[in-house]
């Protein structure tokens, strides 16, 4: 999800300016209806909705006029794939309160990865856990809530400080559990607010200790759901498009 996604229309399909072109993806479960926006008379963009499995759906593109039936214009077949990231996130939303496999992932610190790489990383596995469906009862601390703050415990913030993942790191701060985790000690006596100091990183220490932190500036320009019972309906700011999705 939130990959834009580049129409290219044949001459004849390229009409008056109050023609109004928006894709359809059907899906087993889920259709998404997105509206575009013209770069030119022959390029429409859009933006990719996050899909809720791994599958091949059939992609409408529809015209539509004011007055006038809607025209289905042309029709193509999409493919969702299960990447890295999405592993990556899944992985991570299952060990939440797992110390066994939270002490596990303490590895990838000691190969401290380039700053390109973390910022890669960071940029799509935040993105990947925007579009998982966690469970209504989902915490950051994990399923066992009778644990106290006071024992010492890794936690999902702490993986994500520990490796400067400025988006994760945000995200996580939005999920119940998330402001919790900031005063929970691990067994170094460290919580995510004293690691992000003792490693200098500052944007991370700014966003854990301000009350009302901003998103990310790169994020500033990702898409904003509302959700109403089965229906949401999310707005890309950056290239200002809205997309329905609804249970098929």
């Amino acid at each position: 999800g939130d990959s834009v996604i580049t129409v290219q229309l044949t001459e004849e399909d390229q009409v008056e300016d109050d023609v109004v072109f928006y894709l359809v993806f059907t899906g087993s479960t889920v259709q998404h209806c997105t509206s575009t926006r013209k770069i030119n008379p022959g390029s429409l963009e859009t933006i990719s909705p996050g899909h809720d499995c791994c599958e091949t759906v059939k992609v409408a593109l529809c015209a539509s006029r004011e007055g006038h039936p809607v025209l289905v214009v042309a029709e193509e077949s999409f493919q969702f794939v299960q990447d890295e990231a999405y592993d990556a996130a899944q992985f991570l939303a299952t060990c939440a309160g797992n110390q066994q496999a939270l002490n596990f992932t303490r590895f990838l610190d000691r190969s401290r990865p380039p700053a390109a790489d973390v910022d890669f990383l960071d940029e799509k596995v935040a993105l990947a856990f925007r579009h998982l469906k966690l469970p209504a009862e989902w915490n950051v601390l994990g399923a066992d809530q009778s644990l106290t703050e006071n024992i010492p415990r890794e936690t999902l913030m702490h993986f994500a400080v520990r490796l400067g993942l400025l988006r994760l790191t945000w995200f996580l701060l939005q999920q119940p559990g998330g402001r919790g985790a900031l005063s929970i000690h691990n067994n170094e006596g460290a919580t995510p607010v004293s690691l992000a100091l003792e490693r200098g990183y500052q944007k991370l220490h700014k966003l854990l200790t301000e009350e009302e932190a901003r998103e990310p500036d790169s994020w500033s320009t990702l898409s904003h759901t509302v959700h109403s019972g089965d229906y949401s309906v999310k707005h890309h700011c950056g290239l200002d498009v809205y997309m329905l999705t609804a249970e098929a």
